[in-house]
């Protein structure tokens, strides 16, 4: 069975995606703008979701933790924990740490793609001591 595409829309007229706009709803739940995320970067996440998931689409719980990785790695844990809370910092923290041991996990794949998209914050990066030609 194929999964289905994602869609932007088009001048307005037609839709963006239910997948994209779930998406969008999870960076808005960790205060981040959904503007502020390039589409391209929204689109290989929810790709990738797809990816991962059991069924033929993600489960509609699967966008929150996505967007907290996204959020986390494009805000820094600074901001990311003043916008939240210390402990959801910590726990994203936990998650990035344990993806750095399996880099075929979801997360690990979602790090990867804000350091290759170039909006990961230069803190993040030296936190984690990521580099982009380790995977």
């Amino acid at each position: 069975m194929a999964r289905s595409r994602s869609s932007l829309g088009l001048f307005g007229i037609f839709g963006r995606s239910g997948d994209l706009r779930q998406l969008d709803q999870a960076l808005r739940s960790v205060d981040v703008h959904p503007r502020l995320v390039p589409e391209a970067v929204k689109l290989t996440a929810v790709a990738l979701l797809k990816d991962h998931a059991i069924g033929p689409e993600p489960a509609p719980q699967a966008y929150r933790p996505a967007a907290e990785i996204l959020a986390y790695c494009m805000v820094g844990a600074e901001a990311f924990a003043g916008a939240n809370d210390a402990e959801l910092a910590q726990a994203v923290e936990g998650r990035i740490e344990a993806a750095l041991d399996n880099a075929a996990s979801l997360d690990a794949q979602l790090v990867l793609l804000t350091l290759h998209a170039k909006v990961i914050q230069p803190s993040v990066v030296h936190q984690f001591e990521l580099d982009s030609s380790t995977e």
